[in-house]
């Protein structure tokens, strides 16, 4: 940008754009060297209001925080809540049925859950679905593994972890503490190398 774009508005107006894009969908963590770019040329000062309204947002979601709880229903009915996860690593899901990307997901989500099978993991699916059967019907066939919850799609989980967009994949650590609000999908590689170096500590 400093190399090409010397214009002063234009380039208040692309770095605004871009940085308030990226942290509304993927929050602080590791933004520092951004938010630094933005507060250095980007000065209107409704725009700096709006982006330090989203950055406020994200500040109870940072990586070491408390994460927000939940409490939901398995295929079985029975309720199951964050707290009673405690002592494994949680790496949560938030999907639902009629998603496409969510689906294309779920094969990847296998594999990381026989590959860590019997490790300090938990992998739990969030379905945000509004048609409970159809998530229902989902879970019956029997090939998605894990523990799987249906939250709805209003639940107070969601909301307090801003997500505007699934599939959205979240990671906490043994005690609930987030360790990332925007975790890398179960395809990609970076997910098990992740884990490896969790797993070691």
């Amino acid at each position: 940008m400093d190399d090409n774009v010397k214009d002063a508005k234009v380039k208040s107006y692309i770095t605004n754009a871009y940085a308030y894009d990226v942290v509304s969908r993927s929050g602080l963590d590791g933004k520092d060297e951004l938010i630094a770019y933005f507060r250095k040329n980007v000065t209107d000062r409704k725009l700096v209001e709006k982006f330090d309204a989203i950055c406020k947002q994200w500040e109870g979601l940072k990586a070491g925080c408390p994460s927000p709880s939940f409490n939901a229903p398995d295929i079985n009915g029975k309720m199951v809540s964050l707290s009673s996860l405690k002592g494994k690593y949680v790496y949560i899901d938030v999907w639902a049925t009629w998603c496409g990307p969510c689906r294309g997901e779920l094969p990847y989500m296998t594999k990381l859950e026989e590959q860590y099978a019997g490790k300090d993991i938990h992998f739990v699916g969030l379905s945000c679905d509004s048609n409970k059967s159809a998530w229902e019907k989902r879970i019956q066939k029997g090939d998605i593994k894990g523990i799987q919850l249906c939250i709805g799609p209003n639940s107070d989980f969601m909301q307090k972890y801003l997500v505007k967009g699934i599939p959205r994949f979240i990671l906490l650590d043994r005690e609930g503490r987030i360790v990332k609000a925007n975790a890398p999908r179960p395809s990609d590689p970076k997910t098990s190398q992740l884990f490896e170096q969790l797993l070691e500590k």
